[in-house]
């Protein structure tokens, strides 16, 4: 079919990889290479802190703050920033996005967000004008998986699920997309899905579309 709309998640869609970024600078900063991982996703209460953080009910000025603490880091200014300096965007995705827009398709970011102040990882990765829509969990108190946040950006795009292909790194994220009838794209890292996507979409693939992850 013809699609009209296409949703991309941000980190690991319309970035490089961050885990070897990010390492890095756990690395110079004295920690173990995972310490970031751990810290946001393994230790509970760091778990709920970067929860709070993605709905918007904890700024990130505070979460850095309570992460700096937990990591045993004594500088908390822009940790976010500092952490994340290293981190590029996808180029192959950026253009398959820019060849979606050229061929007439809605294009949106739907991004389990992780604060824009002090530091907005979408500008700084340079994505922020890809997009006709942007749906982010902290403007809008919910974050993926969470059906409404999936019914309200095809609300915004103006499209049926079926018009529409959404591709995520997190495989979580996938079937509530799915049971809205939208055609869901894993980003598994795997080097040729970018021009599989292409060819799903029915365009052209951009040159250099394969990835190291």
């Amino acid at each position: 079919m013809g699609y009209r709309g296409l949703i991309l998640d941000f980190v690991g869609v319309m970035t490089q990889e961050v885990r070897d970024p990010i390492g890095q600078w756990c690395v110079a900063e004295g920690l173990a290479p995972h310490a970031w991982h751990e810290a946001l996703t393994v230790d509970p209460r760091g778990r709920e802190h970067y929860l709070a953080l993605e709905a918007g009910r904890l700024t990130q000025a505070e979460w850095n703050r309570r992460t700096a603490l937990q990591l045993g880091l004594a500088e908390s200014e822009n940790l976010m920033g500092r952490a994340w300096a290293q981190v590029r965007r996808a180029e192959d995705m950026v253009a398959l996005a820019v060849a979606a827009r050229e061929a007439g398709m809605t294009v949106a970011m739907l991004s389990n967000s992780f604060g824009l102040d002090p530091y907005d990882p979408y500008e700084h990765v340079g994505v922020w004008d890809l997009f006709d829509v942007t749906v982010l969990s902290e403007r809008e108190g919910v974050a993926k998986p969470d059906p409404a946040i999936y019914r309200l950006t095809l609300d915004r795009m103006g499209l049926r699920g079926e018009e529409c292909v959404f591709v995520d790194d997190q495989e979580v994220n996938l079937p509530p997309a799915a049971a809205l009838g939208i055609t869901t794209v894993h980003a598994d890292g795997d080097p040729g899905y970018v021009g599989r996507l292409a060819s799903l979409l029915g365009l052209a693939p951009a040159p250099g579309t394969s990835r190291v992850v």
